[in-house]
């Protein structure tokens, strides 16, 4: 069991897509320069992408993609299936026939239904897990981030005004107003 780039750089494309939608429609060489994926691959996936109806493309100037259906509407198993990733634990890829006997009758493996179960398992997990959700989650520690830099930016404020009291309470406050 394996997750392949393609789904990776697939969840993380239609991320950043959802993300920056909302001023209309989404280069694939945005995307590419922002994610660091190649801009090929990207049109491969996209293509796949927009088979399924996950995403639609405008061509021409201010061309670009968008989401095909709403953020919450999106799970991570529709991303995945959409670019043909294989979820599978199973040796047998599914088949229920992962070894013979000395017999030479086929039959299942003794961990079969382990590897079954684990596969039901992941699927029901990407399935519960909407694009909005890992919107929101990348949103959250994007403003983490930005409160951390604006305290770090306070701190070195304060610690440059030294003894001049009136320069750091200032810089921190301006600081956190941008967060």
């Amino acid at each position: 069991m394996r997750l392949t780039t393609k789904g990776r750089f697939a969840v993380t494309a239609m991320i950043d897509l959802a993300m920056r939608q909302h001023s209309g429609p989404v280069t694939l060489a945005a995307i590419s320069q922002r994610q660091n994926i190649s801009l090929s691959y990207l049109e491969q996936l996209f293509g796949k992408l927009r088979r399924h109806e996950l995403v639609d493309s405008v061509r021409g100037p201010g061309g670009g993609y968008s989401l095909a259906r709403l953020a919450r509407n999106v799970t991570v198993a529709d991303i995945i299936f959409a670019v043909d990733e294989p979820l599978d634990a199973t040796s047998c890829g599914g088949k229920r026939d992962c070894t013979s006997g000395n017999d030479g009758k086929p039959g299942k493996c003794m961990t079969h239904e382990l590897w079954a179960t684990l596969n039901r398992k992941m699927v029901d997990y990407l399935d519960s897990v909407s694009l909005q959700d890992l919107v929101d989650q990348q949103r959250v520690r994007q403003l983490q981030e930005a409160n951390n830099q604006a305290q770090a930016c306070a701190v070195h404020v304060s610690r440059v005004g030294g003894a001049n009291a009136a320069n750091a309470p200032t810089a921190t406050v301006a600081a956190n107003a941008t967060v």
